[in-house]
């Protein structure tokens, strides 16, 4: 397990154990874009309906707060379904770590070339 899930939080619901279950489902869908060998992933979760002062039907609430290899990344999520919250948050979830990832590759890739151009200077 690459993901320690630190705590599912539930807020103005009760957390039960198919909504933990597939919190944890979710979750797991997250490793593969972390080194499974790294231990610093920790997940911290919260579901729950938002208010009470809506008019018609529940509105409810997910949040995900990821934090690995010294960043942070936070996706939340609103819909009337819990389920479809928690799916559309790991989305954001993963379409941010993703992105965070393609940056890297890129300052990487960048920083190669500079090198290169370097040692060109250098054969001259």
């Amino acid at each position: 397990m690459a993901i320690h899930i630190n705590k599912i939080r539930a807020t103005n619901l009760h957390l039960t154990d198919a909504i933990s279950t597939y919190v944890e489902k979710r979750v797991r869908a997250l490793e593969k874009f972390i080194d499974p060998e790294d231990t610093s992933a920790i997940m911290d979760v919260e579901v729950g309906k938002t208010t009470k002062h809506h008019q018609r039907g529940d509105v409810f609430r997910a949040e995900f707060n990821f934090s690995f290899g010294g960043k942070s990344f936070r996706a939340v999520a609103d819909k009337e379904d819990l389920y479809a919250a928690i799916d559309e948050v790991k989305d954001e979830m993963a379409r941010e770590v993703s992105s965070s990832r393609s940056k890297e590759k890129t300052l990487f890739k960048k920083g190669q070339a500079a090198i290169k151009d370097l040692l060109k200077g250098f054969k001259k």
